[in-house]
This record gives structure tokens, C-alpha cells and sequence, in this order.
């Protein structure tokens, strides 16, 4: 959220309830800003001021950046009619303003960061920043010395015009390598290794722009990034 901004817009984002809501309230004088009652929706707040709806303190959480070790089952979004998704993980408040950076599949498992800072996830996501993602995958098959060739120069994904930007590939074991891109197209993982006539088994995400996921971390826990992991993006 940025400040100064509207008093309606301040009250329906942290208290999550509809724009119309948050109006109504102002409107019938539910809402005191340090101290006073006020019916003025476009009012101009900020984070240093008190503001309180029915008597209780609606309070900014300010930046928020958390890393999560996503199970197999829930889907990267922020709410989905047919699954549980991440967010549905975390026992936050203002849940509304959190949006995720670099989304996983449902059966793909590993980090997922999650924040309200735009700026700060646009570094990550975007192509342009060279930030990598680093893959742990189990495949179907050993790959060929031409398959990593390929991988690491660049393959031609189904339905894409352009070749994929040039990954980095780790043979852990015969049917185990890490991979490293710094693309986010959708399924890309698994679509680079069909590209090379294999397939992915399993796959699991370690890190992403070099912060790495928390070994302490149980799959479905989650923890607030340090601040030299935030800064360590930019």
C-alpha cells in the first residue's frame, strides 16, 4: 500500500472487507482518525495515524516478506474455487494486500516468497533482473551431453516463438540434476525437459534470486525473510 492514501481505501484493505463496506462505515461515523470522527472518504492517511473502525485499531503491518516451504496440493494463488492455495497456509493479518513471487504447480513442491512489496517481487519475477531459480528434479530418463547442450543454450518450448534463455543444468545422479533459469513461463521446468524428449517426476524449487529455502522449514511452515535476505535481492 502506498501513503498518503484514501481513508475508504486505507480501512477496506487492512480490515478486508468491500470498498462499499469501508464507506459505509465512514459514512455512518464508525471511523475516528486520531481521536476525531470523520465522514470524509478521501480523506489522506498515512501510517502514522490512528485509525479506528467500531472502536478498534486498524493497524499497517508496513513491508511484509516471507518465505514458504509449499506441500504438494495447494496452487500459487490467491484464492482458487477448487483448492486450498499458499495463502491459506499463513496465519497473517491483511492477507489481502500479500501477492506471491514466482508461483509454483500443485505437485511441484520447494520455496515460494510471498510479500506486499511490489517493487521489491518485480526484481525477482522479471526476466530482465537475471535473478535464478534453482530446481531440484527427479527425471524420467539420464540426459544426453546434447540434452544439457540444448537446455543450457536455449530450447523451444511448445507453443512459444522465442527459445528459452540459457539455464544452467548440475547432473546430481542419472535421474537427478538441478536446474537454474531465470525465467518464470508457465510450467517451464517440465516443458524444457519435454522439449528434450524426457519427462519431470518430481520437482521441488531450492531457491530463488539466491535466497535459499529454510532447512527448518516442514513443508506448509513458513518464516519473515531477514533483512539481509530481503536486501540481498535488490
Amino acid at each position: 500500500m502506498k501513503f498518503p492514501c484514501r481513508l475508504d481505501k486505507f480501512i477496506s484493505n487492512l480490515a478486508e472487507i468491500p470498498r462499499t463496506h469501508a464507506k459505509a462505515a465512514i459514512k455512518k461515523k464508525r471511523v475516528t482518525v486520531n481521536g476525531e470522527v470523520t465522514r470524509q472518504l478521501d480523506k489522506q492517511v498515512t501510517e502514522q495515524d490512528e485509525i479506528m473502525l467500531d472502536g478498534e485499531v486498524i493497524t499497517y503491518q508496513g513491508l511484509r516478506y516471507i518465505m514458504l516451504n509449499k506441500p504438494e496440493g495447494y496452487v500459487c494463488a490467491n484464492s482458487d474455487d477448487l483448492h486450498d492455495t499458499v495463502l491459506d497456509l499463513l496465519d497473517e493479518p491483511n492477507m489481502s494486500e500479500l501477492h506471491i513471487a514466482g508461483r509454483l504447480d500443485i505437485d511441484t513442491t520447494g520455496l515460494v516468497l510471498i510479500s506486499n512489496d511490489g517493487q521489491w517481487t518485480h526484481q525477482i519475477t522479471s526476466p530482465k533482473k537475471q535473478k535464478y531459480k534453482t530446481y531440484l528434479a527427479e527425471i524420467a530418463q539420464p540426459l544426453e551431453d546434447a540434452d544439457i547442450e540444448a537446455l543450457e543454450t536455449g530450447v523451444q518450448l511448445h507453443g512459444e516463438r522465442e527459445l528459452t534463455l540459457p539455464a544452467k543444468v548440475e547432473v546430481i545422479a542419472p535421474y537427478q540434476i538441478r536446474l537454474h533459469i531465470v525465467e518464470g513461463k508457465y510450467h517451464q521446468v517440465k516443458r524444457m525437459l519435454a522439449a528434450v524428449g524426457n519427462k519431470v517426476v518430481t520437482l521441488h524449487r531450492e531457491s530463488i534470486a539466491g535466497i535459499a529455502l529454510d532447512d527448518d522449514l516442514a513443508p506448509g511452515e513458513y518464516r519473515f525473510l531477514t533483512e539481509q535476505e530481503v536486501t540481498s535481492v535488490l
